[in-house]
């Protein structure tokens, strides 16, 4: 089917995705094209691969969510085992070295904090980060290694979930925030005991507002598209900014505030004070965000 007839399906919402293992990312989008026949589809966050669980995915007008979402936090399940490194710092890669050095829980409970907060982390050669225009995992693909600069992350907490000193593999519950790769603390934590580590398993649990409890899976997405149950699969839009307090129009405001006019701080109905609002028109409908400015009420991002 052409690109163009995928354009009118008139669709809007979010589908949270159960991300299946072996599916990059874009694998999902693509194939939620072809199931709702329309190609205005983004993400809320790339996964590995070899990752599974919570996908955002935004469909028609909602894709203007994927930039501005205001819940950045994501939480993870990785698995690890200590005693090796790999270059691509999980086990699909080449292992590079290995270690025969015990380690107990409490000697990796003891360093956890100091991966936690705001830390400083080099972005692993195969993501697909760029550098120059050049994603690192195609360089990296080539044989190619370049210099990464250290970028900023935050990691609210880490926990040891379980661990198993014979056979030195365990799991990390880990919340963080946007662009933290759980495969690069893993490896840093590795480091840090003295027998490397690399990451064996990785579910996200949290993203973007929502848990892996509200993911549907490809199989469940694909049967109700074929029943031709497309839109009960997508829940608001305004879910999505669920954090921030509504803004009610009345049936005048919402016509001016469709043509851009700006209104009074007596025209608007907030139900707290706030700098960032739902704005809602007069039939409930969610028409974006709107804040005081100057003074006034102004449109910040549209979704009518």
């Amino acid at each position: 089917m052409s690109a163009k007839k995928y354009q009118d399906s008139g669709l809007c919402g979010i589908i949270p995705v159960m991300k299946p293992q072996g599916w990059t990312s874009f694998d999902v989008v693509a194939k939620l094209r072809g199931l709702l026949k329309t190609r205005r589809i983004g993400h809320g966050g790339t996964l590995d691969p070899m990752a599974t669980g919570v996908l955002p995915v935004f469909v028609g007008k909602a894709a203007k969510c994927c930039d501005i979402l205001p819940d950045k936090r994501k939480s993870y399940t990785a698995g690890f085992r200590l005693g090796e490194k790999t270059d691509t710092l999980d086990i699909t890669g080449n292992i590079l070295s290995r270690s025969d050095k015990s380690v107990s829980a409490d000697e990796i409970t003891a360093v956890l904090l100091e991966f936690t907060g705001e830390i400083m982390q080099i972005p692993p050669m195969f993501s697909a980060v760029k550098i120059d225009g050049k994603k690192l995992c195609d360089m990296a693909r080539r044989g190619e290694t370049v210099e990464r600069k250290p970028r900023r992350v935050f990691v609210e907490s880490i926990e040891l979930a379980a661990y198993d000193e014979a056979s030195r593999e365990g799991v990390f519950r880990i919340d963080c925030g946007k662009g933290t790769y759980v495969r690069t603390i893993i490896d840093d934590i590795g480091e840090r005991l003295g027998a490397g580590g690399v990451m064996t398993s990785l579910s996200r649990t949290y993203s973007g507002g929502f848990s892996l409890e509200e993911c549907l899976t490809l199989e469940r997405i694909a049967k109700s598209c074929a029943a031709g149950r497309e839109s009960d699969l997508l829940l608001p839009t305004d879910l999505a900014f669920r954090v921030y307090p509504e803004a009610r129009l009345g049936e005048r405001e919402t016509a001016m505030y469709k043509n851009g006019v700006r209104l009074r701080r007596e025209q608007v109905e907030l139900s707290r004070e706030a700098e960032t609002y739902r704005v809602c028109g007069a039939d409930g409908e969610f028409l974006g965000l709107g804040g005081m400015k100057n003074g006034e009420f102004v449109s910040v991002k549209n979704f009518f």
